[in-house]
Formats: structure tokens, C-alpha cells, sequence
């Protein structure tokens, strides 16, 4: 069996620095916003070459709380991308404000930054691009829309740390960056986890305050805040990865051009990389028209594959009945049909994807 993700091989070849930084929070007692959680933010912010990171309880409160931060509430809209996970689009309409969608590139799945300022309205607070699978949104076109319309900027890469776009790393290029930590990520703890990047002091402060009850002295509260706070434990895993991180990165690479290089199917779109991006492949998703049959005769070998994402956003039940939508992107609809994901992590080796690419190449 060939998993989409092997959890258990990566903490194998960690195993001796994971259950080392495990014991020795176990040994500390500070469970709550401990050493690790603040040790944690100094390094990611250093990484990024940010002065703020701020840690939360997983990807999702990260856009959710970057959104308050930016001031966006009930009314306001916010244009985003239709393929993606659900969270994206969800935070706002938990602040009671309203995703605008607009299609996508069908080479990168990112959002079309030509369609954007079609879409802005009085309305307009903020954009969410979403740097899908590891590969970064075009993110200068949409900067200039955001200084134009004076904008806020929240990038979604919860699937891509570590990834550049014009050698900047994503999530330092708008107003927030925000990151899940979820197992499958690039940079992953044992459980859920999030964090928010920024350049901003006043961003940063609100972040502060939003993820502790609303709070920045204890019993004493400023706003209706949640709780949503980066555990210790998975601070101190989460710390044990980031040394790794760029070398995962540069692994998955090397994977997707193996990938890349062996499949010789003409039905089949391969991911694309722009010349001024740097891909970090969260996941290796191509487009055929004969995904059932494909994602069948892999399944036949005991190999995982895996549709991102089946359903866009503007079609999904929750946001028709509450939007009224009716709205048609199709692009979004077309690489809906025909993604498949392919299994990609660091440990994968050649000799499977030798066996994979050899099941694709002849799957009839």
C-alpha cells in the first residue's frame, strides 16, 4: 500500500527529537502559551523575515482572526477563490460577511487575478488569494488591485510553507500570512495548529488579544475574543519540523519532477510551476478526463489517490441557500471534474514512484 501521506515514516526518522521535545514540555508542566508556543513565533517570524507570528489553535482561527484583525465584520464583502477547502470561505461567513468568488487559472488552480476587479464593489474589504497545492498565487497584479481599492490582503497558505513567489516567501507579501499545521501539511504537528504572519504591530496586537477570550490582561477583556491557542505539545513538535522544512520542500520537488518525467500519458495534465514561483507540491494534482478509471486501477494496487477538491465553494449547498447563488465559473467546475492527487511526501521513493507512474501509464 502506497499512502497519499506516511505520517509514521517521517516521525520514525524523528522519533528521538519528537519524543525528546515531547518530554521535556511533559517536564516543564506549561502546557497553556508555554516557552515552545513563544520560541515557536521567533523562529517563523525569523523564517519569513517578518517581526510578528503569532501561534493559534489551527489554520482555520488563523484566517478567521487575520480577518478581524483586518477590521472585516458583518457586511463587508471579501473576494476569494472557489477551489479551495472550505475554510477559506467559511471564516467569512462566520464574521457575517460575504465571499465573492472569482474563477480560476486552470494551470496553477489559483485564483485569476484578472477577474478580481470585476468583482469589487462600496462593499469590498479584503482578498483572500489561496496559494492551492504548495504553488504561490499571482501575487503582484493582485497587490496593485489592493493599493488601488485600498484593500486588505490575507493570504491563505496553509498549503504552502516555504514556498516564494518573486523570491519572497508567501504570506510576507500581504497584510497576514496564515498556516495550518495540520498533520498532512508541509510543516505539520500531531494535532491541529495555526499561525499568522504580519508586518503589521497593530495586526499583530489584535491577533493577541482575539485568540485569548479577547484579552491582553488576564480577567481584563477589550472585545468578544475566542480561544484559540497553540498548544505546547505541538509547539515543541512543531519546532523539532521547521528545521527540516525547506529540506521536505526540496524533496517533494525532486518527487514531482520524477513524477513529471515518467508519466507519458497524452490525456493527462501535469501540475505547472510559473518561472517566478517556487512550488512546494502540498500536493502533485493533475487533470484528466479519465479520473474514475485512473483513480480505480490505482486503487486496484493498493496505491491512494485523492480528489481536491470535488465541489467549489459557489456550488456548495451551504453558500447557494445562504448567498442565493447562481453564479457559473467554470474553470473552477472543469478542474473540479478531472483533479486527481496523486501520493506525495518527502519519504516517498523512487521505486514508488516507479510503481505509480507505471499503473498510470497503463491503466486503460
Amino acid at each position: 500500500m502506497i499512502p497519499m501521506v506516511d505520517l509514521k515514516r517521517q516521525y520514525s526518522a524523528l522519533k528521538t527529537e519528537i519524543d525528546a521535545s515531547i518530554g521535556d514540555v511533559l517536564e516543564q508542566a506549561q502546557f497553556i502559551l508555554g516557552p515552545n508556543v513563544s520560541k515557536l513565533e521567533a523562529e517563523i517570524a525569523a523564517y519569513h523575515g517578518l517581526p510578528h507570528a503569532v501561534a493559534v489553535a489551527n489554520g482555520t482561527d488563523a484566517l478567521l482572526l487575520a480577518l478581524r484583525a483586518c477590521g472585516v465584520g458583518p457586511g463587508d464583502e471579501v473576494i476569494t477563490t472557489p477551489f479551495t477547502f472550505i475554510a477559506t470561505a467559511e471564516v467569512i461567513a462566520l464574521l457575517h460577511a460575504v465571499p465573492i468568488f472569482a474563477d480560476i487559472c486552470p494551470d496553477t488552480f489559483n485564483i485569476d487575478c484578472t477577474q478580481i476587479a470585476d468583482k469589487i464593489t462600496k462593499k469590498t474589504k479584503a482578498i483572500i488569494p489561496v496559494h492551492l497545492f504548495g504553488h504561490p498565487a499571482d501575487m503582484e497584479p493582485i497587490m496593485k488591485i489592493a493599493e488601488r481599492y485600498n484593500l486588505k490582503i490575507i493570504e491563505d497558505c496553509a498549503q504552502a510553507f516555504g514556498a516564494r513567489y518573486n523570491g519572497r516567501k508567501v504570506g510576507t507579501i500581504g497584510d497576514a500570512g496564515c498556516f495550518s499545521f495540520f498533520p498532512s501539511k508541509n510543516l505539520a504537528g500531531y494535532g491541529d495548529g495555526g499561525m499568522v504572519i504580519t508586518k503589521s504591530e497593530e495586526i499583530a496586537k489584535q491577533l493577541k488579544i482575539l485568540r485569548n477570550h479577547g484579552s491582553s490582561v488576564r480577567y481584563y477583556h477589550q472585545a468578544v475574543g475566542y480561544n484559540s491557542r497553540l498548544d505546547e505539545i505541538q509547539a515543541a513538535i512543531i519546532r523539532v519540523k521547521l528545521k527540516y522544512i525547506d529540506q521536505w520542500n526540496e524533496s517533494r520537488r525532486q518527487n514531482a519532477a520524477a513524477y513529471c518525467a515518467a508519466i507519458n500519458r497524452k490525456d493527462m495534465i501535469l501540475p505547472s510551476c510559473d518561472s517566478n514561483c517556487e512550488h512546494v507540491y502540498h500536493q502533485f494534482t493533475i487533470r484528466t478526463k479519465n479520473r474514475d478509471m485512473l483513480a480505480k486501477a490505482l486503487q486496484d494496487k493498493g496505491i491512494a489517490s485523492a480528489v481536491y477538491y470535488p465541489v467549489p465553494l459557489h456550488l456548495q449547498e451551504v453558500f447557494v441557500n445562504m448567498y442565493n447563488l447562481s453564479v457559473k465559473l467554470p474553470q473552477s467546475e472543469n478542474c473540479a471534474q478531472e483533479v486527481l492527487s496523486l501520493p506525495m511526501f518527502p519519504e516517498l521513493n523512487k521505486e514508488e514512484i516507479g510503481l505509480i507512474t507505471d499503473v498510470i501509464n497503463h491503466a486503460s
